[in-house]
């Protein structure tokens, strides 16, 4: 199998990536080609609610040079993603079915929760995480994506719609006015339930990703390991917060060499992972110099590889992301375990009959440690609660249809069998 040639693109809210390399094993890859196009396909997206056509045409042009890279180096296999600006705009499906036409793509929205997941597999290829507690931080174009990895394990993870280029919109409204986006930027982060591990401070380190804290890293000469991983004091990102925010874009881009769609984004992301790294009261951050699409490749790549090793892995990361969720919700946890271990059970046994895969296996078990969940909200019709909070809720991993589905199976855990009438 090995070498193999693997690729994955990012469609992100301010620029869209392609990453080609070479793996000698599951693990150990050589970039053969990356490239970074520009497209800022989050801003009508957060002012409007849809992608505008002057911009889908760019994307759709990048894409289609893309592929013909990705054919003309020989690609085995490749995976593309794409971020908050397609999967929150009205016609992000219009756009997908556009792009697997015109630039013979297919384009994989995928949810908040997901995308935590894949820079969080990227970070720890980097940064050991086996043991203590880790705070990690992806903020991209249009949104952040906040984890906490326990024993190289993540246990609790939110998106929130706090990206770069829809901060800059914000600060924008508001005239350029500091004190009142700082305000903003506290609403914001007191509305993450973060778990009291993280804002007591008791974690052995901090982790960010994304292109403007990689730029943060070199704007403040922060040194680096010798693995890779550049390190931020905090006191010096407050000091590139202060410079930058005396200059204007175009002197952005003039006296620190910034491109100028980095020139006038990085001031509101430089506040944000400021304000996360005090919240949990880190004095330095830790940049990798890896995100979204190196997490997107390894992912493919161990899942070519060890196939089986890596649905084992999904499945604990289910077990564990419903576990998380019920707690949320007080359940009751060992009558859930129970549940699930003897569904888990009768699924193995009864394979022959129904045929049904890995996918099948993992949804069935989050509806069986979910199913009553609903009791939370009132235990008369709890089953009907557990299909909305299940639906509406996320977990690493899970696309939203596979939510619904888990959800649905929750649902129907009593007498009644799916009905046209049923809402």
């Amino acid at each position: 199998m090995f070498p193999l040639r693997a690729a994955s693109i990012d469609v992100g809210s301010n620029a869209i990536r392609l990453l080609v390399a070479e793996f000698l094993t599951p693990d150990a890859y050589k970039t053969i080609e990356e490239e970074r196009v520009p497209v800022r396909l989050g801003h009508e997206v957060f002012l409007s609610g849809q992608l505008d056509a002057k911009t889908m045409d760019a994307a759709v042009g990048a894409l289609r040079a893309f592929r013909n890279r990705i054919q003309a180096l020989e690609v085995h296999r490749y995976r593309a993603v794409a971020t908050s600006a397609v999967r929150e705009s009205r016609n992000g499906r219009d756009f997908v079915e556009r792009v697997q036409r015109e630039a013979d793509i297919h384009l994989e929205p995928i949810t908040g929760s997901e995308e935590a997941r894949l820079v969080n597999a990227a970070v720890r290829s980097r940064i050991p995480m086996e043991s203590d507690a880790w705070v990690l931080v992806d903020l991209g174009g249009g949104s952040v994506e906040v984890s906490l990895v326990e024993d190289g394990e993540s246990v609790w993870s939110e998106s929130h719609t706090m990206g770069s280029v829809r901060l800059l919109e914000e600060l924008q409204e508001s005239g350029g006015d500091l004190k009142r986006f700082e305000r903003l930027l506290t609403e914001y982060t007191n509305t993450l339930r973060m778990p009291k591990t993280a804002r007591r401070g008791e974690i052995a380190g901090f982790a960010a990703t994304g292109g403007n804290i990689e730029t943060l890293a070199r704007l403040g000469n922060a040194p680096s390991r010798g693995d890779g991983v550049s390190v931020l004091e905090t006191a010096e990102l407050r000091r590139k917060i202060k410079l930058l925010a005396s200059l204007s874009p175009r002197q952005r881009t003039q006296k620190l060499g910034l491109r100028p769609d980095r020139a006038d984004v990085i001031l509101p992301a430089a506040m944000v992972y400021e304000r996360l790294a005090s919240l949990v009261g880190a004095k330095e951050i830790l940049v990798p110099h890896v995100g979204l699409k190196e997490g997107v490749l390894l992912d493919l790549v161990e899942d070519l590889a060890t196939h089986q090793a890596h649905e084992d892995r999904k499945e604990q990361e289910a077990f564990t992301g419903a576990l998380t969720l019920g707690r949320r919700y007080q359940f009751d946890e060992p009558h859930a375990v129970h549940v699930a271990h003897l569904a888990a059970s009768l699924f193995e046994q009864l394979e022959e009959l129904h045929q049904l895969g890995e996918e099948d296996h993992r949804i069935l078990t989050v509806a069986a440690l979910l199913h009553d969940m609903g009791a939370f909200v009132s235990h008369s019709k709890h089953h009907k609660h557990s299909l909305y909070l299940i639906s509406e809720s996320e977990i690493p991993g899970f696309s939203p249809a596979e939510m619904l589905l888990a959800a649905n199976v929750a649902r129907y855990h009593r007498k009644a069998h799916p009905a046209p009438q049923h809402d």
